[in-house]
């Protein structure tokens, strides 16, 4: 996901602590204070039904039981302001503990990660693979799994964490990684890939050579441009850890700091990742993109992300 984005968390935190308070006053003070009034109101019209009943006046047809009940029912109604903020606090909480703790749905606006997520693809995010963390403290409260060589992740981006990117982990902590001439190898190992066929891109009217690589456990599809040079001319940014990686014109090598994560999209010639704004600390890592749930113009690209 390369594009900015309103802190949705934080709105949807704000929304579920303003309509929690309402939902607090709402059994603690404002449905009692109801209650009150409408047993007082029903009690006076019972009072005034007697009365008139000792007078040996005919009942009035409004000092019915029915209508002393309906009375009753009308005081005691949550007005339409309180449906609207105490009313849907239980529906928000539930939403904010499943976006927060059990899964975040994101949607993919560019083609970085082709052919494996196209832009429209509706994802679902993993919020407990790598351990639960507090909402927008990020602090970890359970251990879950370590991160591995290939998962497909949904990050906040380390010079702008308003924004979500999603790309692929290729270098672990302390792994040194090496992408020149377009091949990648990890730890002086190349990382096996094998032709499969060509990609058109539509936008572009560019065919892209495709092959399947396979990184740790996980066999993806990768595009490359043989029209493109190794490295995109003007360098990378001044980013952290700047020092621990030397580029040339074939394309660079990088050393992963501890506690940090190098990431790259699947199109290869067609993706701002760590080879130019740096490395991904664990920290900013919102979890494993595991599921296309839908594509409304591409729905044969439902399914399991690989």
């Amino acid at each position: 996901m390369e594009a900015p984005a309103v802190n949705f968390t934080f709105l949807l935190f704000v929304l579920l602590v303003v309509t929690a308070l309402f939902w607090v006053a709402e059994r603690l003070v404002f449905k009692p204070r109801r209650v009150q009034a409408a047993h007082a109101a029903q009690a006076a019209l019972r009072a005034r039904r007697d009365e008139l009943a000792r007078q040996g006046i005919a009942p009035d047809p409004t000092l019915s039981d029915e209508r002393i009940a309906a009375a009753g029912d009308a005081l005691a109604r949550q007005p339409w302001w309180l449906e609207w903020t105490a009313g849907l606090f239980p529906v928000i909480a539930v939403v904010f503990a499943l976006r927060s703790f059990v899964a975040e749905p994101f949607k993919i606006p560019s083609g970085s990660m082709e052919s494996t997520l196209v832009p429209g693809d509706l994802i679902l995010v993993n919020k407990f693979a790598y351990g639960v963390r507090l909402p927008l403290l990020y602090t970890r409260l359970t251990a879950g799994r370590a991160p591995q060589r290939g998962d497909v992740i949904v990050f906040r981006l380390p010079k702008d964490p308003s924004i979500d990117y999603i790309k692929r982990i290729v270098g672990l902590p302390g792994d040194t990684v090496s992408y020149e001439n377009k091949h990648l190898v990890i730890n002086g190992v190349a990382v096996p890939e094998r032709p499969d066929g060509e990609w058109f891109d539509p936008n572009s009217m560019v065919y892209y050579k495709r092959y399947l690589e396979t990184l740790g456990s996980h066999v993806h599809a990768i595009l490359i441009n043989p029209q493109s040079p190794p490295y995109v001319i003007g360098g990378p940014e001044n980013f952290p850890g700047r020092d621990r990686c030397t580029y040339d014109a074939l394309g660079f090598v990088c050393k992963v700091p501890p506690g940090e994560y190098f990431v790259m999209g699947d199109n290869r010639d067609n993706s701002l990742d760590s080879r130019y704004w740096g490395f991904v600390p664990a920290r900013n890592i919102a979890g494993p993109a595991f599921v296309v749930w839908m594509n409304f113009t591409a729905p044969s690209n439902i399914g399991l992300i690989h």
